[in-house]
């Protein structure tokens, strides 16, 4: 009789991931810390995905069962629990580092602060390959006073804009750059500059238009909305300056430039029967993206198609493509923002490609199923209002598995914190003490998971507990006739593992956290070192 074979998670030492890393192949490099603890040191070209929601978002940054799959954890203890629930879930190639990020630290391998750093890194290699020019707030302040011919464009996202910009920026979201660009600023004399948050999207978007070859000087806004505080500069609240979408003749106008880019660039081009056969192949992960505007998305949009503003693509692609070395589709129908796009992940090391659909092409498509997990957590039970209530009065103990931020703020009365990542010995111990458990949060699955993780610790030795999740978070909660808790009561700094501490205030005033993530910016290339270690293009 032929025995079907077991398949386990295997530790690999760091020498062989540093060589995995190289080797061209897909490989999905996964650190479960929570977002404090991987903004604290994580391997550069590791995605993160929080273990407090890991089986939740797998699917998603994951799609193909087959995909190598790596999994990261501080002294990889917890890596080893995450590869048990991937097998779990379906997934047959699944290794963990073994001794985490500080075997990895101990070897010899750098490690990093903050996020999205492959991102932030590449645009310092950007502006220093190919000199970015850029021009300091108070000289900008002075030539704005004095009416120079300036337009200023806000590349980040509009909801950023909305919230806080330089005075007079217009926002103009860094993937319509180009494509909005001939409508913002007809002559060809205007002085443009570029400005985001800090550096990334500001010089992107700054050498996306010199790259385009718009007529005009362009120059990034030196620490964007940062620089401008750090200068003794306030910024602007309202009104918000929205650039309209392009008109017919900006259109075309930014098609004729992305056609030239697109062809200087070799960027690949794929056909419907290209895009089918990419989606079929059970070797390879294929990524689709639309990257126009949410309003254009939401009329309508090639099946399967995931939509992410370009600007965001470019700013967190470890956040969108977890998996290195597949194909990454964009999709557009007016033929410039897929290629200024494409132009820049094609120099980030993505094996990118362009896609526009025909006009005759079928509505629908078969589309590469999700990756098939098993769902355990959707097997806790849920707990009606009038169940929830009725253990809250019998004394149940109740766990709170939203973000440690809102919990701080408010809660269930007399919920402690719980995050599935720190399951230490006091937490344990009190929910073994209790006869039953009721775990709310503000992601119903998280509230699960956690609970799932909960039950799996402690069933064995207490076969009477019971714990069951209140869906709908704190609405929820309320919905049951149970009371809030409203007083300030942080959990302990060494507790808030989801929290990044490191400069978290850089955008509400404090300038000592805004120079010191700046330089940490600017330091990047050094840091990183080899450009094609971290497998830029340039």
């Amino acid at each position: 009789m032929t025995q079907t074979p077991v398949i386990s998670a295997l530790p690999i030492p760091s020498p062989t991931l540093a060589a995995w890393l190289r080797d061209g192949e897909e490989i999905a490099l996964i650190d479960i810390g929570e977002a404090g603890q991987f903004g604290e040191s994580h391997l550069l070209l590791a995605a993160n995905l929080p273990f407090s929601r890991f089986e939740l978002d797998l699917p998603h940054r994951v799609p193909r069962l087959d995909t190598r799959l790596v999994l990261v954890s501080g002294d990889g203890v917890l890596a080893q629990v995450a590869a048990a629930a991937t097998l779990s879930s379906g997934y047959r190639t699944v290794y963990w580092l073994e001794g985490g990020t500080e075997a990895w630290h101990a070897h010899g391998f750098k490690t990093f602060q903050g996020v999205n750093v492959p991102s932030k890194a590449f645009s310092e290699f950007v502006e220093k390959a190919y000199h970015t020019g850029d021009i300091e707030a108070q000289e900008l302040a002075a030539r704005q006073r004095a009416g120079d011919d300036l337009v200023l464009l806000d590349s980040r996202t509009l909801e950023e804009h909305r919230r806080f910009h330089v005075p007079g920026a217009i926002s103009c979201p860094g993937s319509e750059i180009v494509t909005r660009f001939a409508d913002i600023v007809p002559s060809p004399d205007t002085l443009v500059v570029v400005t985001c948050a800090g550096r990334t999207r500001g010089i992107i978007g700054a050498q996306s238009l010199i790259d385009a070859g718009v007529p005009n000087r362009v120059l990034a806004l030196a620490g964007g909305t940062q620089g401008w505080r750090l200068a003794g500069l306030e910024l602007e609240r309202q009104p918000a300056r929205e650039s309209a979408p392009a008109s017919a003749n900006a259109q075309a106008v930014a098609r004729s430039r992305a056609a030239a880019l697109e062809q200087r660039e070799s960027l690949p081009r794929i056909d419907l029967a290209t895009l089918r056969q990419w989606q079929a192949d059970q070797r390879r992960t294929t990524f689709i993206f639309d990257i126009r505007t949410r309003a254009e998305h939401e009329h309508s949009h090639w099946p399967g198609a995931i939509w992410v503003q370009g600007v965001q693509l470019i700013q967190c692609l470890d956040e969108w493509v977890a998996v290195r070395n597949a194909h990454v589709v964009l999709i557009d129908t007016d033929g410039s923002r897929a290629a200024i796009t494409a132009h820049w992940l094609q120099r980030l090391g993505v094996q990118v490609a362009l896609f526009a659909p025909p006009a005759d092409a079928p509505e629908t498509i078969a589309a590469a199923p999700l990756a098939a997990s098993a769902r355990r957590w959707e097997q806790i039970a849920a707990l009606s209002a009038e169940a929830a209530r009725q253990w809250v009065q019998g004394g149940a103990l109740v766990l709170d598995a939203g973000s440690s931020e809102r919990y701080g703020q408010v809660r269930p009365q007399g919920a402690l914190w719980g995050n599935r990542s720190a399951l230490g010995p006091a937490l344990l111990a009190r929910v073994a003490a209790a006869s039953q458990v009721v775990v709310s949060g503000d992601d119903d699955g998280v509230a699960r998971l956690l609970a799932l993780s909960l039950l799996q610790r402690l069933a064995d030795g207490h076969p009477a507990l019971q714990i069951a999740v209140l869906p709908g978070g704190l609405d929820g909660w309320q919905a049951a006739g149970l009371p809030l808790d409203d007083t300030p009561a942080l959990p302990a700094d060494s507790e808030r593992i989801d929290y990044l501490f490191w400069l978290h205030d850089r955008h509400a005033g404090n300038a000592e956290a805004s120079a010191a993530y700046l330089q940490w910016e600017a330091d990047l290339p050094e840091l990183v070192g080899d450009a094609a270690e971290a497998g830029y293009r340039l």
